[in-house]
């Protein structure tokens, strides 16, 4: 059985809740990322959402504010979503498909371990589940 943790990437990395948006986007930079998870302010294991360099754009740039006084925290939305690193594949693909993300954190012991990403799915599944997890991801609902 494949799982979370074979087709994952490694070295996903946390920011704080409290830091500003464009510390988020130098480290998106510097760790060649699209995405980190946000942690509440001083507690690394628990998420309270995910940013991603569109967020940063979309939610802050194109509305006229300053990235440097906006937070990741603030920018934030809805429940985090993340998955067990020994999940199965099939698990993985529904907790995509059915919150319609591209981005899925994977945990161990309550700990992140890594990410998986649209990339990730295509180096890792088969055409056949890569165009079904895009059908329903992409769909406009």
């Amino acid at each position: 059985m494949t799982t979370a943790k074979d087709i994952m990437h490694t070295g996903a990395h946390w920011i704080p809740a409290h830091e500003t948006l464009d510390r988020a986007a130098q480290m998106m930079r510097d760790h060649k990322v699209g995405a980190l998870p946000v942690s509440a302010n001083g507690e690394q294991d628990r998420m309270v959402g995910i940013i991603t360099d569109r967020d940063i754009v979309i939610g802050c740039v194109a509305e006229g504010h300053d990235p440097s006084k906006v937070t990741a925290g603030e920018l934030c939305e809805g429940t985090p979503r993340w998955i067990e690193s020994s999940a199965d594949v099939e698990a993985v693909l529904e907790e995509m498909q059915s919150h319609r993300i591209r981005r899925l954190p994977v945990v161990e012991d309550k700990k992140l371990i890594g990410m998986i990403s649209e990339a990730d799915l295509a180096l890792h599944l088969t055409d056949e589940q890569v165009a079904g997890w895009a059908e329903m991801v992409y769909a406009r609902g």
